[in-house]
């Protein structure tokens, strides 16, 4: 084989691993086995919650958060969780408390760049995939559709 050739294979065999990386590349992989990334949101508003099994004001908020996420399914929302749980302890954590919206387990890469130092911690993401709003303290259903509006504008 010629060098060209070599070449051409070599390129072709580096231009296919980037591709196939930049598209097998997730961000972050759900307590049920669902693997996405961030990108994946683009176009729609998200809501991620930080949590904690010791936080009173996180497990008040959770039957919330459920009614929010029931209500509006156009608006994905996602649990994170403080403490660094084991896979086994999230679904045991997810069964009690009955946390209707997916948790995320596997985390490789967030839009912020660190977890909050308060609990619970409420971030909304903008459909370009911006972090526009960071809420401190217990939410409601209704604290987070008005919020929304307010983000949305007139």
């Amino acid at each position: 084989m010629k060098n060209w050739q070599w070449l051409a294979i070599a390129l072709f065999a580096l231009t296919t691993g980037l591709l196939v990386n930049t598209t097998m590349k997730k961000d972050f992989v759900t307590l049920d086995g669902e693997a996405h990334q961030w990108q994946d949101f683009e176009g729609s508003w998200v809501i991620v919650n930080y949590f904690a099994r010791w936080c009173a004001p996180c497990l008040r908020e959770i039957p919330e958060l459920n009614r929010f996420h029931v209500e509006n399914k156009s608006v994905p929302i996602f649990a994170i969780s403080f403490d660094p749980l084991s896979q086994e302890q999230l679904s045991e954590l997810r069964d009690t408390y009955d946390i209707a919206f997916p948790i995320l387990y596997s985390i490789e890469s967030l839009p912020w760049p660190k977890a909050p130092n308060t609990l619970p911690h409420t971030i909304i993401i903008d459909p370009k995939g911006r972090v526009v709003k960071q809420l401190k303290g217990e939410q409601s259903a209704e604290s987070l559709r008005q919020v929304l509006v307010e983000l949305q504008g007139p």
